[in-house]
């Protein structure tokens, strides 16, 4: 304890202070200079007693409860909770500060709260999402059920892919929220394994069915990734769809080694990503201007690309294309071929 802080304070009161509370103690005079702390506040502030007592306190005090960002040597902070008291001694104003560092909980706070507000958008965007092909299934199947006998066999046909195609959306639905619900919960880390490239490539064709003519591939066939299997799958797939969702086919699927990385390019004809909406592609629940009334979507999938690949120790990005459409880009690392292409 410094030697003007004892002028202030007599021992008894000065032991007193210091040993009362695990908090970071200080008195700060009427003039806003701190006469005495304690060692806790030291660890507080990052400063030792000496560099502490004379200086300005440099926060506002009045008595009552109140949160201050502390700003400690370096540039680093703490959120501080004051709880400040007044009393007078020797006949001056002084006012006693007991600090507590919640810069711990304010984060726990701060994160749970963000997850709360991400679940509650989740959900709207479920609901919403799953209304309309909920409703057309719903009138579709009630037409088979109540006019069958008097629909012409193509027509059956016609309403039954018609089903089809929206129970497969509501299922690739599911399969994102799910998806964006284990990015949120960090749950587990990739299992990474040696995924020949176009071994993976054949296979996301063969599950888009018909729109797989529609699509040419260029990719060496020893071109191996450290990758998780599945992920990759889901990031090749999130990029199949929003080519056929948002550009126009033909699409190309560019596969190639690059510098110790292996880079995936999805290619489509359509009219390109609008200058100022490049920023916000690859955000959660974000949808290019008009693509509501255009098309289904929630705005999950390149979000879940750009996660997925990042956990996988890669990246996902937008170029445009070289004369016209969207090339969505992924990297991820190259791993030394262990095994020919299986079929």
């Amino acid at each position: 304890m410094s030697e003007h802080a004892s002028a202030w304070f007599p021992d008894d009161i000065i032991r007193l202070i210091v040993t009362a509370s695990a908090d970071g103690i200080l008195a700060v005079d009427g003039e806003g200079v701190i006469r005495l702390c304690n060692r806790a506040a030291e660890d507080l502030f990052a400063r030792p007693a000496a560099d502490l007592v004379g200086s300005p306190f440099g926060y506002p005090i009045a008595v009552g409860v109140s949160e201050i960002d502390l700003i400690l040597p370096g540039g680093r902070k703490r959120v501080v909770e004051m709880r400040v008291t007044a009393t007078t001694l020797h006949g001056k104003r002084l006012h006693v500060a007991a600090l507590r560092d919640v810069t711990r909980r304010r984060d726990i706070e701060r994160a749970l709260q963000a997850a709360l507000e991400r679940q509650n958008i989740v959900l709207a965007v479920a609901a919403h999402e799953l209304h309309s092909p909920l409703a057309a299934i719903s009138v579709l199947a009630h037409v088979l059920r109540d006019n069958g006998a008097g629909l012409t066999q193509q027509r059956r046909a016609e309403i039954t892919d018609r089903i089809i195609e929206r129970i497969a959306y509501l299922q690739a639905l599911v399969r994102k929220l799910l998806t964006a619900s284990r990015i949120d919960a960090a749950g587990g880390s990739p299992v990474v394994e040696h995924v020949p490239v176009l071994e993976v490539v054949i296979e996301q064709l063969a599950g888009i069915e018909e729109k797989s003519r529609d699509v040419r591939v260029t990719c060496p066939e020893g071109l191996v990734a450290a990758v998780d299997r599945a992920e990759f799958c889901e990031m090749l797939a999130n990029y199949l769809e929003n080519a056929f969702s948002y550009g126009q086919p033909p699409v190309q699927i560019q596969g190639r080694a690059k510098a110790g990385w292996v880079e995936v390019r999805v290619i489509d004809q359509g009219p390109g990503v609008p200058t100022s909406f490049v920023p916000y592609l690859f955000e959660r629940f974000r949808r290019g201007p008009g693509s509501e009334r255009r098309t289904d979507g929630t705005g999950l999938g390149l979000w879940i690309v750009r996660n997925l690949a990042q956990a996988n120790g890669g990246d996902a990005w937008y170029e445009p294309g070289t004369r016209r459409g969207a090339c969505f880009c992924l990297r991820l690392r190259q791993a030394v071929a262990t095994r020919a292409m299986s079929g």
